[in-house]
């Protein structure tokens, strides 16, 4: 496990723009998005324990902050030559098969990642209605066991942000494995 508080982007910075493949054939531009209230990116792959360990919370956060003005992307900047469950048409059959509420897309170039600054999978970064940078951190305190979670980060940062209020903390280290850079 990786866990990271050296970050490139901080409370504040714009997000960047991105144009990415979808596993549902669409091509999703950050752009496209400038009236959702919301936008929550997170770094995610296929393959690593603690992204498959935050899956469900992932997903459950996805569907209850949906309809409250949250835009959620999972990208995928793994390289996929190395690690082949992170390959487009597994991230599509995981997407698929887990029912994901939200596009999951695929940053082959890695340039996206590099952009954002993107430490481990999972690395959820929360941008308000400017796209500015109100949160990154984890999303909850202990990624093997659901029912001993007494800090639930990314939903107190989503609920101040939906209450407009500063998010507190704005960043907290992030843990998980280390995206796979190529060489």
């Amino acid at each position: 496990m990786a866990e990271l508080a050296t970050f490139q982007l901080h409370p504040g910075d714009v997000a960047p723009d991105f144009s990415l493949p979808g596993v549902d054939g669409k091509t999703y531009r950050l752009s496209d998005y400038a009236a959702d209230r919301f936008v929550l990116v997170t770094f995610w792959c296929n393959h690593c324990p603690y992204a498959q360990a935050w899956e469900g919370r992932m997903i459950a956060i996805g569907r209850t902050y949906a309809p409250k003005g949250v835009r959620t992307f999972l990208i995928n900047s793994n390289d996929a030559r190395a690690y082949p469950d992170d390959r487009f048409e597994a991230m599509a059959q995981r997407a698929h098969d887990r029912a994901y509420p939200f596009p999951y897309l695929q940053d082959e170039s890695q340039a996206v990642g590099h952009a954002y600054g993107a430490l481990v999978t999972p690395h959820p970064m929360l941008f308000g209605p400017d796209r500015r940078l109100l949160f990154q951190g984890r999303i909850d305190n202990d990624h093997q066991h659901p029912e001993r979670v007494t800090e639930h980060y990314l939903e107190r940062a989503l609920d101040q942000a939906l209450r407009g209020e500063t998010v507190d903390p704005a960043e907290l280290p992030v843990a998980g494995c280390s995206v796979k850079w190529r060489p």
